[in-house]
This record gives C-alpha cells, sequence and structure tokens, in this order.
C-alpha cells in the first residue's frame, strides 16, 4: 500500500482481487456493470480514491465495497483484503451462505432424477 491519492478503477479492482485478469476488470468497468458511489461507471480510466463506495453485481451476489487504500502491486490474498472494507449485506457476507442462498434446492419432480433417486427407480423397477 502507499500514499498515491487515486489509481485506475480496473487496476484496483485487479489489485484487490476481484478479477483474475486485469482485462476481466477492464471488460466489467466497460460494460457498465459498476457504480462509484452511486454512479454508473463505464470506462475503466475513472480513477478510484479511497473513502468512495463501489457497488456491483457479480452473479446474483451484490458487492458494496468501500475503498479504503491504494496499492502499488497485485499482493497475497490477505494484502488485498486490507484495501476494501465489505459493506455487502449480511446475507452474503459468507461464501458457503451465498452459494446455499443461490443455488437453493431441486423441488421433488422436477428435472432429472439425481443418482440416489435413478438407483431407487431401478430397484422398484426389478421387484
Amino acid at each position: 500500500m502507499t500514499t498515491q491519492s487515486d489509481m485506475r478503477i480496473d487496476k484496483w479492482l485487479w489489485h484487490a482481487r476481484f478479477f483474475r485478469s486485469r482485462s476481466l476488470a477492464t471488460q466489467f468497468c466497460n460494460m457498465g456493470r459498476l457504480r462509484v458511489d452511486g454512479a454508473i461507471i463505464n470506462k475503466a480510466h475513472f480513477l478510484a480514491r479511497p473513502d468512495m463506495v463501489l457497488t456491483f453485481s457479480r452473479g446474483r451476489q451484490v458487492q458494496i465495497i468501500k475503498i479504503i487504500a491504494l496499492s502499488t502491486r497485485r499482493g497475497p490474498a490477505t494484502e488485498a483484503q486490507t484495501l476494501y472494507q465489505d459493506l455487502s449485506p449480511a446475507l452474503y457476507s459468507r461464501p458457503t451462505e451465498a452459494k446455499t442462498a443461490i443455488a437453493g434446492r431441486r423441488t421433488l419432480g422436477s428435472g432429472r432424477p439425481t443418482k440416489r433417486e435413478r438407483r431407487k427407480l431401478d430397484q422398484f423397477l426389478k421387484n
């Protein structure tokens, strides 16, 4: 982390490890799916500063991130987590809860049978 005053938003998203590559972060910013302090940003060269609040969705999960610091390099995950504060709703604060909330459960009788259901059906048809 340094004391620089601003940095490109796509570069900061990459440094904070929200995207695996900088080009993916650039594409995301250019698509207009990122909000900074409530305003839609559609240019990757927008300058990020500390205390800005970013809002974006990844899948069904909405992430609200407050920029705390800027970095000069893309470091390890522990260092990246010090760059921001997660203000996302409590439902999505834990990754396991988010996955179960998104995936849900399949209702009985809808879609293909599971392996267990197929085994039971095969066993029933044999008898």
